[in-house]
């Protein structure tokens, strides 16, 4: 029996506590026209605040969602994390915490044990029990919903409730990082009368997670106060939360700024309090502006280009491989990060638990690359189209990839849409090949490896590269369900090169987190998947 939270475990992450490595772009050929630098045509910032009081976050696009069952983007996580507690959370040390459970208790191979916290209610008045947090995991289940954290906790068969503050977690298997599943921002506790009223707006023919129309409740240290899509999500101060702890700063602006000039502006002017992510080929700049400060950390955020597996001529490993092959990857560090990244071999980052370094890499080498290509049967190269949206690091990113490419003859044109309809196209597989990035979350394999390559997971909840091979899928099951750690490493380090054969990805690099912050702001820090932490962010002005 484990007993991790009472004596909170520090030891449930393993390996992966260590800080996360560096991400940067860069190309083999000179970078195209004006990579990297300043776009003048950004609207000019004026220095407004939402509220004069509340902390101005800058972020680059609207939530897909504020309920964390609907979404699992860098923007709806952040923002969701702060309305809505999870069972447990990681504190900045990424050792396991407890939240809405006092405790978690493995008391069987695949029984979890959870203590719920008593005295809790949410933002709309309801109370916290052992069944409305079984009411929550039934909701990101079921299939009707198509919750796109659902993958999280599919190892969840069964939520018991016990007494009223008592409820035990049934696993299909031996699942030994669920407690840092059960961290994911997707497992956010949402209020039982939100989760009534989206059933009845699914009744209605509307989505699960359309925005409630008295708003999102969740126990979290920030509530719900106003949204305009375009413009800005606003969260006043719990003055009822039941952590000891209370948010530091009156409230928060999240303020919709795609352009990311336009967000440093108001960073320099007071506008805005924090901006993420600052753009590599910004860092001078923030690090000479008066009043700013450059928050930078490793990342598990790795960038890759990605192949639509189900098209011509990507169905082809041999193609992928060679489009692998002939990519520079140091000089995308140079050329897109301005070296504040490191090579990604793999897909998982050095620091993330499954890492290995006997896996099979696919070095550069452009004679070896053609020759794949002509092997394919593509010896004079082909037309291609590369889908990205338009954040400046991917916009420079997809012109280096473009020049580089185009050394074997491949021809190939750029779509850039705006996010939303970006992981819109990517997740129905409206692609040829394109610029995406996974954040290993959990610092575990698992979370790394499961959702984006294993078939059940086609779309949406990952695998966009709709990558199907039986092999890999039962190595990636294997991988979940074994309780060593030394069994695990072993199946992960075979899935991975597995991997290497089959190319669904070429792994590009991972980037630092970089940020611009306003000296005015203390407290401030990020998970290595990006998304942050501002309960205890405090704000002098």
């Amino acid at each position: 029996m484990k007993k991790y939270l009472g004596l909170l475990a520090g030891t449930l992450i393993l390996a992966g506590c260590a800080s996360e490595p560096n991400n940067n772009d860069g190309n083999t050929e000179e970078p195209a026209e004006n990579a990297g630098e300043n776009n003048s045509a950004a609207p000019e910032a004026d220095g407004e605040r939402v509220q004069e009081d509340y902390l101005q976050m800058g972020v680059m696009s609207d939530p897909v969602a504020l309920d964390p069952h609907g979404a699992n983007e860098n923007v709806s996580n952040s923002i969701n994390a702060t309305i809505y507690d999870r069972l447990v959370y990681m504190d900045e040390d990424l050792e396991i915490q407890p939240g809405l459970a006092e405790s978690l208790e493995q008391v069987e191979d695949t029984v979890w044990e959870v203590q719920v916290r008593e005295g809790v209610t949410f933002h709309d008045g309801a109370e916290l029990n052992a069944e409305v947090i079984q009411m929550n995991f039934e909701r990101i289940a079921d299939p009707d919903i198509s919750s796109p954290v659902a993958f999280i906790f599919d190892m969840i068969e069964e939520v018991e409730v016990v007494d009223d503050y008592t409820l035990r977690l049934h696993t299909e298997f031996p699942f030994a990082p669920l407690p840092s599943h059960l961290a994911h921002p997707g497992g956010g506790i949402v209020s039982p009368n939100q989760i009534e009223a989206s059933y009845e707006e699914m009744e209605n023919g509307g989505s699960p997670f359309n925005l409630p129309e008295d708003g999102p409740a969740g126990t979290g240290y920030f509530q719900f106060e106003e949204y305009v899509p375009g413009e800005y999500v606003t969260l006043a101060r719990n003055e009822e939360y039941w952590h000891e702890e209370q948010a530091k700063t009156e409230g928060v602006s999240f303020r919709v700024i795609p352009e990311s000039l336009t967000r440093i502006g108001e960073l320099e002017t007071g506008g805005l309090d924090v901006v993420f992510p600052i753009n590599p080929g910004d860092v001078e700049r923030i690090e000479e502006a008066e009043g700013v400060e450059l928050y930078e950390q490793n990342s598990t955020r790795m960038a890759y280009l990605g192949f639509n597996t189900e098209v011509e001529p990507f169905d082809d490993p041999l193609v992928r491989q060679a489009i692998s092959k002939v990519i520079n990857k140091e000089d995308l560090i140079e050329g897109v990060l301005n070296g504040t990244g490191i090579v990604a071999e793999g897909p998982l980052a050095p620091d993330v638990f499954g890492y290995s370094e006997n896996i099979d890499t696919l070095e550069q080498d452009i004679d070896e690359a053609q020759a794949l290509l002509a092997e394919a049967g593509y010896e004079d190269g082909f037309e291609a189209s590369l889908l990205t949206n338009d954040d400046r690091e991917n916009e420079d990113l997809s012109q280096l990839l473009q020049a580089q490419l185009s050394q074997i003859g491949i021809d190939v044109s750029i779509d850039m849409y705006e996010h939303g309809t970006y992981l819109e196209m990517a997740g129905q597989g409206e692609t040829e090949m394109f610029i995406g990035s996974w954040g290993t979350v959990t610092m575990d394999a698992d979370y790394g490896l499961y959702p984006v390559f294993h078939s059940s997971n086609h779309g949406a909840p990952g695998n966009r590269s709709f990558l199907d091979n039986p092999e890999i899928d039962e190595l990636l099951t294997a991988g979940r369900q074994a309780a060593g750690e030394e069994e695990r490493l072993e199946i992960y380090e075979e899935a991975q090169n597995l991997l290497a054969e089959e190319s669904p990805y070429a792994y590009l690099y991972y980037p630092n987190i970089i940020a611009g912050i306003s000296e005015d702001v203390s407290g401030y820090w990020q998970y290595p998947s990006s998304f942050y932490f501002l309960r205890d962010v405090e704000l002098d002005r």
